[in-house]
């Protein structure tokens, strides 16, 4: 595992600026750039390196991304795999045009054979692709399987690990801090299905409690609202466990938790989904479920070479997850 030390020599910047950065501290005062440069260091450094595989003579693929650059330092998931996806593209001497949120009309000026678009798009915006180009792959989301590969993660399983693992430590006060986000041309909600997964294991236990469950963004500035908003409401009732629909959500829970006294994990266990190479170094660590970005990243790459090769069926690709514990639950 890279240190902070490592981090910092890298990125050129002082060892209590990248710890700073890393716990999402407020009163830090640096630039985008910067902070973009310690998470994506970060991110890089976490990989393991590997042996190149034979290059494949291929011309550009467009990378879509539906977050933009800022919205991207607040959800290290995405960036996570954006750099599987260009680390990929690097050992296969393939040429990567970036476009952020929807400026398609730039891709349609490159010789673009093929795209992969990372996040979540609307009917809409699934057509303005498929003019680009008929070659896709999505990551993270799966619009048409009949039609579009995806690379995707079972979310449902990932929520269940976490609250099989909570019951099993005896919690029965268990909370929920989670995100909602709506397609980038707002046309509708997008059904979460940590929420909804949530939801249907616990109630069909009979532990249930609505009045534990807090939603905003997927944002760490959310997750500390949402956390103060629990502590609150819930008062001497607040649960023992909550699980927070991502990492970022969880670092700002952390916070509001350590910033009242609430001990973590001896008054309130936290298990968050993602792992990114951030969760490593707040305190307490985070405990979370592993999400093998790099590899979907990769996945896409290599699924979208098949189709610029010739196949013409779509398929649908799941990657697995991994409970990870560290010092946030017990």
């Amino acid at each position: 595992m890279a240190t902070i030390k490592d981090i910092a020599q890298k990125a050129g910047v002082s060892i209590a600026t990248v710890s700073r950065v890393l716990n999402y501290d407020t009163t830090l005062s640096v630039s985008d750039e910067t902070k973009k440069r310690i998470f994506e260091v970060a991110e890089a450094l976490d990989y393991k390196k590997k042996s190149a595989p034979r290059k494949i003579e291929t011309g550009k693929i467009g990378l879509v991304h539906w977050y933009s650059e800022k919205e991207e330092l607040d959800d290290l998931y995405y960036m996570s795999i954006r750099l599987g996806v260009e680390n990929r593209c690097q050992e296969q001497g393939i040429q990567v045009i970036r476009c952020f949120q929807d400026n398609y009309e730039a891709l349609k000026q490159e010789d673009i054979q093929g795209l992969i678009a990372i996040g979540k798009f609307s009917t809409k915006q699934v057509k303005e692709l498929r003019s680009v180009s008929k070659n896709i792959v999505f990551v993270d989301s799966s619009p048409d399987e009949e039609r579009f590969d995806s690379v995707v993660i079972d979310f449902e399983r990932a929520t269940e690990k976490v609250l099989q693992y909570f019951l099993e430590k005896g919690h029965e006060r268990i909370g929920y801090i989670g995100g909602r986000e709506l397609f980038k041309d707002q046309t509708s909600m997008i059904e979460d299905q940590r929420e909804r997964t949530f939801k249907r294991y616990l109630a069909e236990k009979e532990l249930l409690g609505e009045a534990f469950m807090f939603t905003g963004t997927f944002s760490v500035d959310d997750g500390y609202s949402l956390m103060k908003q629990a502590i609150q409401t819930c008062g001497d009732n607040l649960p023992t466990a909550f699980f927070a629909g991502n990492d970022s959500l969880a670092i700002g829970a952390l916070r509001a938790l350590l910033e009242a006294g609430i001990p973590v994990p001896e008054r309130v266990n936290i298990i968050g989904v993602n792992d990114v190479s951030v969760s490593k170094y707040v305190f307490p660590s985070l405990s979370t479920v592993k999400v093998y970005t790099e590899l979907m990243g990769g996945t896409a790459v290599d699924t979208l070479l098949e189709r610029m090769e010739g196949r013409n069926t779509a398929k649908k690709i799941c990657i697995a997850t991994k409970l990870v514990i560290r010092n946030s639950s017990f």
